[in-house]
């Protein structure tokens, strides 16, 4: 059962929000899900019986610590894993295979075919999907090259690239598919923290002229507040769902503020506190929390 907590001071394009989302229907829906993988000693749960929904044009992140489950959340919900328990639908239908319907983008870049240049890399799944013809699908992969400001590097090869350039690529490959779903597993985790902060900047940016839906996996609290407008709590191992915010007030300029940091406080207490689910008071900044019991 979910209790909900909302702090009073919420605002009027917020609550809009809200009525919009209880009148739309989700996204994605995962319902009751329980993962497992054997190992040849016994079968180990990676995530017990997990819930959410995610609607369209949301910045959804899976936050945890390591071992919790959440990247093989997000595998199940790229039809790699079936659940042992509970169903996945996307757009209604339920998950039962990978599909370009659902693009990942996973922490190593150097998945991008050295052999290929940046804009044959973006080509590449747009026709072997048959989504598109050869012609259609330049015009496509030049658009989103554009988009990430790589254009003047379409005829590089990966290995001239930088992390940070990489990581764009990938992003670049995944939204020329144009999936319902665009699925990110710590895609910035190998990057320095100087790149990283630009890449999750350039994310944001990006999101807010193509508003695409986004799944997003991270360990850091950080980056989940600042990527994300609603946030999933998981508990360490197996993962159980813990508790769920909404983060749309806070953005990169939020780093270091007070509010920042006590809501970063309060995760992590929920986070790791067994039976952590304390009153939540108005110095929170939270909008809306929802304390799975």
């Amino acid at each position: 059962m979910n209790a909900v907590l909302q702090d009073h001071t919420a605002s009027d394009s917020f609550i809009a929000h809200k009525v919009n989302q209880q009148t739309a229907e989700p996204l994605l829906q995962v319902q009751g899900v329980s993962l497992e993988y054997r190992t040849p000693e016994r079968v180990v749960r990676a995530t017990h019986q997990v819930s959410f929904e995610i609607d369209p044009a949301d910045r959804f992140v899976l936050l945890g610590p390591s071992g919790c489950g959440k990247s093989t959340l997000l595998k199940a919900v790229a039809g790699f894993i079936q659940p042992s328990e509970g169903q996945i639908r996307l757009a209604g239908v339920q998950i039962k295979e990978p599909g370009p319907d659902r693009i990942v983008v996973f922490q190593e870049f150097d998945q991008l075919p050295p052999w290929k240049t940046v804009i044959q890399n973006v080509i590449f799944p747009l026709v072997a999907s048959r989504t598109l013809k050869h012609r259609e699908a330049e015009e496509r992969a030049r658009y989103y090259l554009d988009k990430v400001g790589l254009s003047a590097f379409a005829d590089a090869y990966p290995h001239t690239l930088s992390g940070g350039m990489k990581a764009r690529v990938a992003i670049a490959r995944a939204l020329a598919m144009q999936p319902k779903i665009l699925l990110m597993d710590e895609p910035f985790a190998a990057l320095d923290a100087l790149t990283r902060r630009k890449m999750q900047e350039e994310l944001l940016a990006l999101w807010d002229e193509v508003r695409f839906t986004l799944l997003f996996v991270t360990h850091s609290i950080e980056e989940a507040l600042v990527v994300g407008n609603r946030i999933l709590l998981l508990s360490p191992h197996p993962g159980r769902v813990r508790a769920e915010i909404n983060s749309h007030q806070y953005d990169l300029n939020s780093l270091g503020g007070a509010g920042f940091q006590n809501t970063a406080q309060r995760i992590h207490r929920l986070l790791f506190d067994e039976g952590g689910t304390e009153p939540v008071d108005r110095e929170l900044s939270f909008q809306d929390v929802r304390i799975a019991y």
